[in-house]
């Protein structure tokens, strides 16, 4: 499917990107050195922007749940990242060009030949391809080799379909049986690339002078939030269910950074984990104020079939179904649409899909990614993961430390179980030095376990025990230094570890987007190229407002002044453009700035205190005085009005400029 503007005009990504980077959204790191694959700065809209989406989300999520908010070290000690798995499993699959010596990322590889393949069949059936856009940046590099038309057989076309559907459920040895099978050569060399391999993500460093501490930069701020959980369980006086969050940057050392914003090396997150008892379901106390909220589901099930196709439904429908496995999973995927809706996403560009089997996290009971659509085709932004009881487990086995809710139950329960009781004046002298390594792997027994020993211990006079290290590893333990017997005790408390339900959102991905979805052009009457216009709601817009004095005269400029410190001191950010253009052009500037309003100084502001107040989506103007004006603007930004409500109000203007009417969002 072609991709459009907001407007439904044909998408030109490189005119957009052109206009980004000309108004210092963003800019390629270091460029006046040549520049690194996968920095970027952000300039001060993009500056701008990021902070109000950041904003908006603090309000949305921090504000409205009550969440707890924390900001830890990015420079992690070695030992943590080992005990939570991404020391061994935070990778992706690289393969290498036996040739040229290039690295390339084995799926992607995989997805473009494969991509390629299937155009040059439309091609030889006479169907019109719609050629995704290069990357600038990559002009540079070799060209990937013209699509040639080939028809394919109808059984390989739909290979091509299923595998295409299921390429992030594939592992290293299924993507080098993919290329080998179908003869997948890099088109930049003619041959095929070396088996892949797994390439660890993080970057690497030392701690301190002496290089003995190794560390790494973080992938991720979860660990930070799961290492403070008991602290913050004291904080929010041990009241359970509750949510930590954080904001920070993140490191990944991209293969083969790509997409320009969507997949970079440096990058800022927002991460919540919300700690839930497992016990009961995982029910939210809230989840009935979204069970209607109708969200565009791709499920596992369906990819795993080689399709794509989505189905709409109510996030209550879908976690009753099973779809969606719990309550506060399903709250938090509703929670973060309203979130997307609310900051511009538009909303036919947007689905939740499934992770299959093989691409869930090492630590994912399930995930969702919210997909934006764009002209990169569809981008995870926000992952939505059960990460069940997994971090808090790991890091209590390593460290010790009680990462646990301790409950005190309103009635008190009878537990029956299996405890173990050994003689220790006769066990310490009996297996002297292996001694406390025995006793420990019998006190890890668990009940089932416990179970099966007691009867050989009745009948057999003695149990045998795994124990690493000892020995051949098992050890015969007689009914002399042992006993084990079914107990019932009292409990008035109970111990569990909670599960996290963690919404993970890529910022800067999510900026990109926007940037896409609210683009499109408006056409001129003067026979001049097509403007761009960003139509950021007027919440997350870099500068709110737009001070345009009609001319030069100097009894504009008290007002312009007088103005801009009145914006000023009601928290609205403006800017004044009081260049000697025309004021449709200065408009035109501040719309590819994505400013949502302006008001415009003439002689009737100098007589009267009246100022006009335009739209920049439709270009209507309206005109009362100041202090409705600043009412009128307030309202805007907060949200809780539309410029349509505006019009209704106030009287509309018709003045300094003519311009193409647009039908407002």
């Amino acid at each position: 499917m072609a991709i459009t503007t907001l407007r439904g005009q044909p998408f030109d990504r490189q005119v957009l990107d052109s206009m980004l980077r000309r108004r210092m959204f963003y800019t390629p790191s270091f460029e006046i050195y040549g520049g690194t694959a996968g920095l970027y700065d952000y300039g001060p809209p993009g500056c701008a922007l990021q902070a109000n989406v950041i904003d908006l989300w603090r309000k949305h999520f921090v504000l409205e749940e009550d969440m707890l908010e924390v900001d830890c070290t990015a420079l992690t000690p070695a030992e943590i990242l080992k005990t939570s798995g991404h020391v061994d499993k935070f990778a992706d699959w690289m393969c290498k060009d036996p040739k040229n010596g290039d690295i390339i990322r084995a799926d992607h590889f995989v997805e473009e030949i494969l991509e390629t393949r299937l155009k040059g069949d439309k091609t030889a059936r006479g169907v019109k391809v719609v050629e995704k856009e290069e990357d600038p940046k990559k002009k540079k590099k070799k060209s990937k080799g013209t699509v040639e038309a080939v028809k394919l057989d109808d059984a390989v076309v739909q290979e091509y379909e299923e595998i295409l559907a299921k390429i992030d459920n594939y592992n290293g040895e299924e993507l080098g049986e993919l290329i080998k099978k179908y003869d997948l050569k890099n088109p930049a060399t003619s041959v095929q690339p070396e088996p892949p391999v797994a390439f660890n993500l993080m970057f690497q460093t030392a701690i301190g002078p002496s290089s003995n501490a190794p560390g790494f930069l973080r992938p991720e701020t979860a660990q930070g939030q799961f290492l403070n959980f008991a602290k913050l369980l004291e904080f929010n006086q041990q009241q359970m269910p509750f949510a930590s969050a954080s904001i920070g940057k993140s490191f990944r050392n991209e293969i083969s950074p790509r997409s320009g914003l969507l997949r970079v090396r440096e990058f800022l997150m927002a991460e919540i984990e919300h700690y839930v008892d497992p016990q009961g379901g995982k029910k939210h106390s809230r989840f009935h104020e979204v069970k209607d909220v109708e969200l565009v589901l791709l499920n596992r099930h369906t990819q795993l079939s080689g399709k794509t196709n989505v189905e709409k439904i109510a996030i209550g429908k879908a976690v009753a179904d099973g779809t969606v496995d719990n309550e506060t999973l399903g709250y938090f995927l509703a929670r973060i649409h309203l979130f997307l809706k609310k900051i511009g996403v538009d909303q036919s560009k947007i689905r939740f899909r499934q992770h299959m089997a093989n691409e869930m996290a090492h630590y994912a009971a399930d995930c969702w990614d919210a997909e934006l659509q764009t002209s990169y085709g569809w981008i995870e932004c926000v992952g939505c993961a059960d990460r069940s009881a997994y971090d808090l487990t790991v890091h209590a086995k390593k460290t010790g430390a009680p990462l646990m809710v301790r409950e005190r139950l309103d009635t008190p329960i009878s537990i029956e179980q299996w405890e173990i009781d050994l003689d220790k004046k006769k066990f310490g002298p009996f297996f002297k030095k292996d001694g406390k390594a025995i006793e420990a792997a019998i006190e890890a027994l668990p009940q089932e376990k416990r179970d099966a020993l007691a009867q050989d211990l009745k009948s057999d006079g003695k149990i045998t025990v795994d124990v690493e290290g000892v020995g051949s590893g098992k050890v015969e333990v007689s009914k002399d230094l042992i006993v084990i017997e079914r107990r019932t005790r009292v409990e008035n408390t109970r111990e569990f570890t909670p599960n996290v339900i963690e919404p993970s959102f890529g910022i800067g991905r999510i900026l990109y987007c926007l940037y896409e979805h609210n683009y499109w052009t408006r056409g001129s009457d003067g026979g001049d190229e097509a403007r761009g216009v960003l139509s950021f709601p007027p919440p997350v817009a870099p500068t709110k407002v737009l001070l345009v004095p009609l001319s030069s005269n100097e009894a504009f400029k008290p007002l312009v002044k007088y103005m801009s410190l009145k914006l000023r001191s009601v928290g609205v950010s403006s800017r004044v453009d009081d260049s000697s253009a025309s004021i449709g052009k200065r408009y035109s500037r501040n719309d590819e700035l994505g400013t949502p309003l302006g008001i415009t100084i003439d002689f009737q502001s100098v007589k009267d205190k009246t100022y006009t107040l335009r739209d920049r989506d439709s270009t209507k103007q309206v005109r009362a005085d100041e202090d409705t004006i600043l009412a009128a603007i307030k309202s805007l930004i907060d949200g809780t009005k539309f410029w349509a409500d505006i019009e209704k109000e106030l009287p509309a203007f018709e003045g300094q400029e003519i311009d193409a009417e647009i039908p407002v969002r």
